[in-house]
């Protein structure tokens, strides 16, 4: 599809930020990575940053030997969850330095629904990878991305303070691939490298037009990328082997999926970020 401008006239399009960045803190997790990640977020972008930690006290239920958990023990475990949250909460506050206005947030409850919940005062959720499956302790990644209507940058393993230098976008002609475009513009613009990617096994000339109108997008934006067009099938290995045959420290990605039965039931490409975690994931629904 080409475009033909009314005017010559050209105007610098107006910087995008993210103003408001929460930080989520896995209570069974080393705090000061993802931390550390926040503050250069913030940093970069002239942001409030809001920590956040959460864990539940599972429900009463039945053991091996027909007991359940009687209310001592819950409440036990309830003060625990107070103490690893007031040690989350120190060492939040004594990583960040004097220059960020920040705020704190806490709460014994689903770390997934108090997380969703407080994602309405900020434009960015950033969250760990950490696995186990225990919804009592850890942000459920999958149901966060597809329930908080928010952008959420889900970061690798091994968390590093600066990130985004070569970023692959995974396109296809979607809703939730160009929200997720307009979501990521900030951390686009800071990028050294840019590339926009699809996969699809006729080379149909369409999808060709198709990456070609997100780079014009991009540079409207000031943001010069590359594009590429991946013989095969959409496949999230074959994503993930193009990322690292680039370099990409940042995968930005629209999220598919739908509820069935009160669970989520991804798409492929999707659930295949979701499980990765030797790469920055920036996923919007």
């Amino acid at each position: 599809m080409q475009f033909i401008p009314h005017s010559i006239v050209q105007r610098k399009a107006p910087a995008m930020s993210y103003k408001s960045i929460i930080v989520n803190l896995a209570i069974d997790a080393p705090p000061a990575p993802i931390v550390k990640l926040g503050i250069e977020l913030a940093e970069r972008f002239g942001a409030r940053l809001i920590g956040l930690a959460a864990a539940d006290v599972p429900p009463l239920v039945a053991t091996g030997d027909g007991m359940v958990y009687e209310g001592e023990v819950m409440q036990i475990q309830h003060t625990e969850i107070e103490k690893r949250l007031a040690e989350l909460r120190a060492e939040f506050e004594r990583l960040l330095p004097a220059s960020i206005f920040s705020e704190w947030g806490q709460a014994v409850c689903s770390p997934t629904r108090f997380l969703s919940i407080s994602a309405r005062s900020a434009d960015l959720i950033v969250t760990g990878s950490e696995k186990g499956g225990n919804v009592f302790r850890a942000v459920d990644v999958g149901s966060l991305v597809l329930g908080i209507g928010r952008p959420v940058l889900v970061a690798a393993s091994n968390v590093e303070p600066v990130m985004a230098k070569t970023v692959l976008v995974a396109w296809k002609d979607t809703r939730e691939a160009r929200r997720a475009i307009a979501d990521a513009l900030p951390l686009l613009a800071t990028a050294n490298e840019v590339v926009i990617a699809t996969m699809d096994t006729d080379r149909d000339k369409s999808i060709r037009d198709s990456l070609a109108d997100v780079a014009v997008f991009l540079e409207h934006h000031g943001i010069m990328a590359g594009t590429e067009l991946i013989a095969g099938d959409p496949d999230g290995d074959r994503l993930l082997t193009f990322a690292r045959s680039i370099h990409a420290d940042l995968i930005v990605s629209g999220a598919y999926g739908h509820s069935r039965l009160r669970e989520w039931a991804f798409g492929g490409i999707t659930r295949s970020l979701i499980e990765e975690s030797g790469i920055n994931r920036f996923m919007s629904y």
